[in-house]
């Protein structure tokens, strides 16, 4: 049998909440609280209000992340992530009312797959469409995804670190105030070679529907 060497930078994978905490996924602590002094003379909005009504209120549609592990069919995940278990791997969150990830890996024969869901809980849906716009404005080079949410990208890249492929599809979902964020990458240690574009951008996109829809037909504020 053959000695099966994984390259640094997918060994470093394996290891789901350190490669969390490191792209920063530390929970802010929300808006500055205002100072009284400035609360006294401040004129009351229209989103302040004494009828209740408030605009940030009226627009939050999700209350809460839905159990990310449990987002995905299992059919699809034995499609995506052969050989994972489809329970899948909860990522710690310091605040799971808000922020929720689950991760999926496996390396079946020579073929490794990787997938990651989360889900983003907002206060509002101009704050989701922000971070949206922002989010996908640093993955440049990649396409609409249209028909799920209210906004939807897809992008594909291909890395190479000792002479070994991997190619990484992400997908991005803006549903009202939730982000949905996919993340879907694979190799082959045989050939050294990444499964397609194509394969891994489908993937992903089918995973980002079926996250949605779990998004959708879960509690809603």
């Amino acid at each position: 049998m053959r000695t099966l060497s994984l390259p640094l930078a997918l060994t470093a994978r394996i290891s789901p909440v350190v490669v969390l905490a490191a792209a920063g996924w530390a929970l802010t602590s929300g808006p500055a609280t205002t100072p009284a002094a400035e609360k006294e003379s401040a004129p009351q909005s229209a989103a302040e209000s004494p009828s209740g009504t408030s605009t940030a209120a009226a627009s939050k549609q999700y209350a809460a992340a839905p159990a990310p592990c449990g987002s995905i069919a299992t059919a699809t995940l034995k499609s995506l992530v052969p050989g994972a278990k489809t329970a899948g791997k909860e990522i710690p969150s310091t605040d799971t009312s808000l922020r929720r990830t689950c991760s999926w890996n496996a390396l079946k024969g020579y073929d490794y797959r990787w997938l990651d869901v989360s889900f983003e809980i907002t206060e509002s849906d101009a704050a989701a469409a922000k971070s949206y716009k922002e989010n996908t404005t640093e993955k440049s080079g990649g396409g609409s995804v249209p028909g799920v949410g209210d906004a939807g990208y897809s992008v594909v890249n291909l890395t190479t670190e000792d002479k070994q492929q991997t190619r990484e599809g992400v997908v991005i979902i803006q549903a009202s105030n939730a982000l949905v964020t996919v993340t879907y990458n694979g190799s082959d240690f045989e050939s050294k070679k990444a499964p397609s574009t194509d394969e891994i951008n489908k993937g992903a996109i089918k995973a980002a529907k079926e996250a949605v829809a779990a998004l959708e037909s879960g509690q809603k504020a």
